[in-house]
């Protein structure tokens, strides 16, 4: 089946408008001496603005397109009719968040058929705001700025590359503390700018390689349009596009091959890195 472009669009259109909302009431819980923090069974935080915010993200989709599916992190999924499905986090790097970091970020992503569509990607505390959909571009918002399409830059050998991660300890407890240690010795420069933000600076030119050794669906439908209508890869570590991969790479693509080899084979070796650190 075609993809309904103008369904697509007119979608994408309501929740850049929603948006804005939502982040105000996210920031109203930012560096809040009061906020309480839950700890969920897998160990991450969750509080009452990631509650709150898919709470009002829900509410407003299933509103304006009540034969919608929704899929979100802290409410599980509500069925729909119409073949597409919304995929909310809405505080996308809780621990950034509660720490008063201003790196987290909200993702809202949408699937057409089984295929990710559209995707927005916000960040409240930058006042930040990056979108895609299929065939028309990845877009760069900063507070009232005029928005501004993103590509991914050119970087010809991975030992210049800038490379993205969000946890060295996520690494380790993931059973792949060697694989990080060798993206590390590969690449010119390693930084935890991570989460959802660390995918975006590669779609937006900043960076060029993030890795997540573990990712969940809510994390990664968002960001599939947005890197990939920048012109990179979201791939797993099999190097396949795959939404439910339950890790990921976001990598331009002249360094994709490199990453992958680096990733997948323990007896990969390359020189010493030059230059910053």
């Amino acid at each position: 089946m075609p993809l309904p472009h103008t369904d697509i669009a007119t979608r994408l259109d309501f929740v850049l408008g929603l948006y804005p909302a939502v982040a105000r009431f996210v920031l109203g819980y930012y560096e809040s001496a009061t906020l309480t923090v839950e700890w969920k069974a897998d160990q991450t935080p969750v509080t009452l603005a990631d509650r709150g915010a898919e709470e009002l993200l829900r509410k407003h989709l299933a509103a304006r397109f009540p034969l919608d599916a929704i899929l979100g992190e802290e409410f599980g999924e509500t069925p729909g009719t119409s073949g597409f499905r919304w995929i909310l986090d809405p505080v996308d790097g809780t621990k950034s968040f509660v720490s008063g970091v201003p790196l987290f970020g909200m993702l809202i992503g949408l699937q057409f058929q089984n295929e990710c569509v559209a995707g927005v990607c916000g960040f409240p505390a930058l006042n930040e705001v990056v979108y895609a959909r299929t065939d028309h571009g990845t877009w760069r918002q900063q507070g009232d700025a005029a928005p501004v399409r993103c590509h991914v830059r050119q970087t010809p050998e991975l030992s210049q590359a800038v490379f993205c991660f969000t946890s060295s300890g996520g690494w380790d407890s993931a059973g792949h503390w060697e694989t990080f240690a060798r993206l590390t010795r590969a690449t010119r420069l390693s930084r935890g700018w991570g989460d959802c933000y660390g995918h975006v600076l590669v779609a937006t030119g900043r960076a060029d390689v993030m890795v997540d050794p573990a990712l969940a669906i809510w994390d990664t439908a968002a960001l599939i349009p947005i890197v990939t209508e920048a012109g990179g890869h979201l791939i797993d570590w099999t190097g396949e596009q795959n939404v439910d991969g339950g890790n990921g790479i976001s990598v331009i693509p002249e360094l994709k091959s490199a990453v992958l080899r680096v990733i997948q084979d323990p007896s990969s070796q390359f020189a010493t890195k030059q230059g910053f650190d």
